[in-house]
């Protein structure tokens, strides 16, 4: 297919958030798009009016955008193929629809669903595989024309099945597996391409619409698979040239190696849950799509510029993407560790509010209050999320001294550094973490204790834990009035 007619879609159902394997979807076109220089369209697919949800497609499209997603077409972007929701597409599939009627090339069929269920259920007893048996077999036409009209009388809608070829081979040259081939007895029988409502079913207005759209290449998920040779069969059945497909690996939860389930709770699987978490776009969209795509070489950090660059589907695996949640912790570290101060303080400021650890609408003071507690934080933080409970001590009251803690200050030097830590701190003249630090320093020479035995009473006398950040800025940031209460806790614990 030649470069200059390049053109792929992401086509999402408005029936929910978008989930992180549909996040692909459109990443992975977008990037080839991007690549090409060529055109990204973003198409609505909500004709299963039943299952959309209010707010699902814009919910759709803000999430793709946060990611950093753009599209150069569609429903916010009309351009020469719309409309860009199949809801409002309607009067271009009946004729359609009409036409294979007209050939014979598709029919009315008035089966009701308890006869379906019922010849499934026979099936499955002789161990076959459900599918649906032609209903008019061995009937001439005026005979098909009367039960019709009987089942009409009845007052039955029909639904409009294709009629499939039998023994017909479809295949393709997938992008990512290959050579794939269907026959045509083996993928369920006469398929439906208008429901009883009117509306046209998937496998027909996805095809119509690409058609239409003039879409080159359709790249998505491993489990459109089995679509496929149904969708080429009504591409056949017009005379139309199919594009080029591929279908991109399964995604697998790391842990225990089955396919990614919306049901599996173990796994947040939305981008706005990861949005909510204080995860940064930049670092999702390197994770994403490391999922089933490798680039050359070692490296697993690169800029949105970078990957459009270097992105070829030839690189697609054919082998699942191990879901890591660990991973994505590691990569949205790297982002936060690079990222502006600015940019972490106003997220981690949206995170402590929602936490209820500082005011909806912080003072100035508390502002830069909360830019030093980040910058105490930034360099061990997965996403700002974490924030809140990273930084307990500054927001709740003091824990009880563990036994390890305990042992520490049972060491005779310890009240002796704490007993002129207290004095020195009630009146050191600005409390701020230089003055803390040089305070520490002169307490070390005049006493002689230094290292651990100098450092580990004063954090756990101030902070009352054993571990943290930086002992001087986390002191300063504690403020002189709770350091004062805990050091007089802390040696009233030692005296009892």
């Amino acid at each position: 297919m030649a470069k200059d007619k390049i053109r792929v879609r992401y086509a999402p159902s408005p029936t929910g958030h978008l989930h992180i394997g549909n996040a692909r979807t459109a990443l992975f076109n977008y990037l080839f798009a991007r690549h090409n220089k060529r055109t990204f369209v973003l198409r609505i697919e909500d004709t299963d009016t039943k299952r959309n949800i209010a707010d699902g497609e814009k919910s759709q499209m803000d999430n793709l955008a946060w990611l950093g997603i753009d599209w150069d077409e569609g429903p916010d972007k009309p351009g020469n193929y719309g409309p860009y929701r199949q809801s409002e597409r309607k009067d271009i599939y009946r004729p359609l629809i009409n036409e294979l009627l007209e050939k014979g090339l598709a029919y009315e069929s008035y089966m009701t669903e308890e006869e379906l269920e019922a010849q499934r259920e026979e099936q499955k007893a002789r161990g076959e595989a459900p599918r649906y048996v032609y209903e008019y077999e061995g009937m001439s036409e005026e005979e098909i024309k009367e039960v019709q009209a009987k089942a009409q009388a009845k007052g039955l809608k029909p639904v409009v099945r294709i009629r499939l070829p039998h023994d017909k081979v479809y295949e393709w040259d997938d992008i990512v597996k290959g050579k794939v081939s269907f026959n045509s007895d083996t993928i369920g029988g006469d398929f439906v391409i208008q429901k009883r409502d009117g509306m046209p079913t998937y496998n027909f207005a996805v095809v119509v619409d690409d058609h239409l759209m003039e879409i080159t290449h359709v790249l998505r998920g491993d489990d459109h698979v089995a679509n496929t040779p149904k969708q080429l069969a009504v591409y056949e059945a017009f005379g139309w040239q199919a594009p080029v497909f591929g279908h991109m690996s399964l995604i697998i939860n790391s842990e225990t190696g089955k396919k990614l389930s919306k049901r599996d709770e173990t796994v947040l699987q939305f981008i706005e849950q990861y949005r909510s978490l204080g995860y940064l776009p930049e670092a999702m969209f390197n994770f994403i799509t490391l999922l089933g795509w490798s680039p050359v070489g070692e490296s697993e950090i690169f800029s949105k510029k970078d990957f459009i660059k270097m992105f070829d589907p030839k690189r697609l695996s054919k082998s699942p993407a191990a879901f890591d949640s660990k991973k994505l912790e590691w990569i949205n570290n790297q982002y936060v560790k690079a990222a502006d101060s600015d940019e972490i303080t106003d997220s981690s400021l949206k995170q402590l509010i929602k936490a209820e650890k500082i005011a909806s609408d912080p003072d100035v003071m508390t502002i830069q209050w909360v830019r030093q507690l980040v910058n105490l934080y930034k360099r061990q933080m997965s996403y700002t999320g974490q924030l809140a409970e990273m930084a307990e001590i500054f927001f709740n009251e003091p824990p009880v001294l563990d036994e390890a803690a305990k042992a520490e200050l049972a060491d005779p030097s310890a009240k002796v550094v704490l007993d002129e830590f207290a004095k020195r701190m009630q009146t050191l003249p600005i409390f701020d973490a230089v003055s803390i630090q040089e305070t520490i320093r002169k307490i070390q020479k005049e006493t002689g204790v230094r290292g651990r035995k100098l450092y580990m009473p004063i954090r756990i006398a101030t902070t009352r834990e054993m571990h943290g950040p930086e002992l001087a800025p986390s002191i300063e940031l504690l403020g002189r009035k709770k350091v004062l209460r805990h050091l007089e806790q802390t040696l009233t614990e030692m005296e009892a």
